[in-house]
């Protein structure tokens, strides 16, 4: 069973890209021949060692294998305008997921059993949504040398690692700035602010036994009083400092923003222009088609 819903024919990353990760990509982009070192040279090492990875230890997701999934990832994609990319599950206890994409290449999405245990089906397509953001928004190069980055902290020298600390935290900058981009493809595929704010509110402080007890309007007042705190300069001090090494914003955060922004003139207008646009392709005269 999937969650269709309009397809956003035409739609472009920047029409929905945050403008933390717009203004953090493009001080990316000053470093000279950082693109180009990790397509050309990590990018096809990187590609072949988790496609042989995803094949010997997961199971590839499709019309004959776990049906229910691959139509999650077919109504995702429709709506988000975008190819679909092979999609595998992996046992693992850790909630997870992630992709990874060379421009031109084979990209693919890996979720974790942990995590689809956790979540509903919805939940789940926001979760596929979210990976096919960094597609939609090419961020394969910097997600590629973030991990590469992430996995030398500590394996190189005293000066080396003075230069990878520095590097570091650009791309660990852009990396968080970039989830808030993806948080906003989730929305855009599910249509659905709580859906969304669901998902992360699980991820923060979920569990198969105690999902279904969560509440979602509590865990924005949770991101309102977390706002409050950091207003002082002490509390924006310590926010700094407590979210510097992660990868992503913290949950309380993203949820806060995905609810904001689900209330803009900018997502309305995307989801309603859109949608104005479908309904007259596929029904002239009136009236909505079901998928």
């Amino acid at each position: 069973m999937g969650f269709s819903h309009t397809p956003l024919i035409g739609l472009k990353a920047d029409q929905f890209r945050h403008p933390l990760d717009l203004e953090a990509t493009n001080a990316l982009k000053q470093l000279p021949g950082l693109d180009l070192i990790v397509r050309q040279l990590l990018g096809p090492v990187g590609e072949q060692f988790f496609l042989l990875e995803n094949l010997a230890s997961g199971v590839l997701v499709g019309e004959n294998q776990l049906p229910h999934l691959h139509q999650l990832l077919l109504d995702a994609c429709k709506t988000l305008d975008l190819e679909p990319p092979q999609l595998y599950v992996r046992q693992n206890p850790v909630p997870n997921a992630y992709t990874f994409a060379m421009r031109g290449r084979q990209p693919f999405v890996v979720l974790h059993t942990s995590l689809i245990d956790l979540l509903t089906l919805e939940e789940v397509q926001a979760v596929i949504a979210h990976e096919l953001g960094h597609l939609k928004c090419e961020h394969g190069v910097y997600l590629t040398l973030a991990n590469l980055i992430v996995l030398a902290a500590g394996q190189v020298s005293p000066i080396g690692a003075l230069i990878v600390q520095g590097l570091q935290a650009q791309i660990l900058e852009w990396l968080r700035c970039a989830e808030f981009t993806c948080d906003r493809a989730a929305l855009l595929a599910t249509q659905d602010p709580k859906v969304v704010v669901s998902l992360l509110m699980k991820l923060a402080g979920g569990s198969p036994s105690l999902a279904p007890s969560l509440n979602v309007d509590a865990f924005l007042a949770q991101a309102r009083a977390y706002d409050d705190i950091s207003n002082t300069q002490l509390g924006d001090l310590l926010k700094q400092a407590q979210t510097a090494n992660l990868t992503h914003p913290v949950p309380v955060l993203r949820a806060r923003e995905i609810d904001r922004w689900g209330s803009t003139e900018n997502y309305q207008s995307l989801v309603q222009n859109r949608s104005s646009v479908y309904n007259k392709k596929v029904n002239p005269k009136g009236g909505w088609r079901n998928w």
